[in-house]
């Protein structure tokens, strides 16, 4: 944990795509934060909100050549760039790195980072050298099938089916990423082998203590720009009711987590750093519903919670958002 300071100084590199507009949006009210740098080679010396424009007004930064020592690194590079940046760039004594790709957070080649899933590591993340921030799909679906590992109870294998906005692909417009593409249409890829589920599985083992079975992962492309809306099912010998409160008690102290009696809808969480979950038995199988905004819980907003974890912050700091319902 770091020593307490009234500001922290916090560095992104990084800084001109989708998760790291999203975390400027968090960080530049953060109530504990100062912003020392934003770093992008590509935009060095234009001012935030020539790309982020909807930072016009408060933000007066530049992007920025340099980096220096902060008390935070964020590294939102694209996902193989991370591991290379701190081999060239090192952080300095004293700089703890959140990064936001995938670079680290599969074992054994993460180091001395901290696989950044609150919901199951709070503790390990508040003495972490580093955190490998998770995915947004492994977020949506560890945070559905947890509290079944935790109890010993996954196993059967399990079928997910989750689709998620455009904004998932990234800011490069791609030949299914433009809007004539994703406008009134969905389409499936990946399925069975998204990158995601190697991370999913390891956190599924660590909270059950043993091998998992198999996850059935079809991933949609949806025709909306932010959010995930994930439905797993598998064969569970629990009832509704001991179901409903496996999942109240293991997510009781967790601020973002929560579960509805109904099956929630994805416009619920967008724009916020919760997750909504709903379980429903259906004969012997039992179907979780799980609904993030896959820019904040699923990426940046998780990246400040884990930072306030770091450095002995009020989880929720910079993190109280309302979804906009209408």
């Amino acid at each position: 944990m770091s020593i307490k300071k009234d500001k922290y100084r916090v560095g992104v590199i990084g800084g001109a795509g989708y998760t790291a507009g999203e975390l400027l949006r968090l960080l530049v009210h953060h109530p504990a934060v100062e912003i020392a740098f934003v770093h992008s080679r590509s935009q060095a010396v234009k001012p935030l909100h020539s790309i982020h424009k909807d930072l016009l007004g408060e933000s007066a930064l530049l992007f920025s050549e340099s980096v220096e020592a902060c008390d935070i690194w964020f590294l939102c590079m694209g996902h193989g760039q991370s591991r290379g940046w701190l081999e060239t760039y090192p952080a300095p004594e004293g700089t703890q790195v959140i990064d936001l790709s995938t670079d680290y957070r599969h074992k054994p080649y993460n180091g001395d980072f901290v696989y950044g899933l609150p919901e199951l590591n709070r503790e390990a993340i508040k003495g972490a050298a580093h955190v490998a921030n998770p995915g947004c799909f492994a977020t949506a679906i560890q945070l559905a099938l947890l509290p079944l590992a935790d109890a010993g109870l996954l196993k059967d294998e399990v079928h997910i089916h989750a689709i998620t906005g455009s904004t998932g692909a990234g800011q490069s417009p791609g030949a299914t990423t433009h809007f004539s593409w994703r406008s009134s249409n969905v389409s499936h890829y990946k399925a069975f082998e998204h990158q995601h589920l190697l991370e999913i599985g390891q956190s599924l083992e660590q909270a059950q203590g043993a091998e998992i079975p198999a996850l059935n992962f079809v991933p949609v492309r949806g025709n909306f720009t932010r959010g995930i809306f994930a439905t797993a099912y598998t064969e569970c010998a629990l009832d509704q009711k001991e179901a409903q409160s496996l999942y109240h008690d293991y997510y009781a102290d967790h601020l973002f987590t929560h579960v509805c009696e109904k099956a929630p809808a994805l416009k619920e969480v967008v724009n916020t750093n919760k997750c909504f979950l709903s379980v429903e038995k259906h004969g012997s199988k039992l179907l979780i519903t799980s609904v993030i905004d896959n820019l904040l819980k699923g990426a940046s907003g998780q990246a400040v919670q884990n930072m306030n974890l770091l450095l002995g912050l009020p989880e929720y700091s910079g993190l109280q958002l309302k979804a906009s319902y209408f």
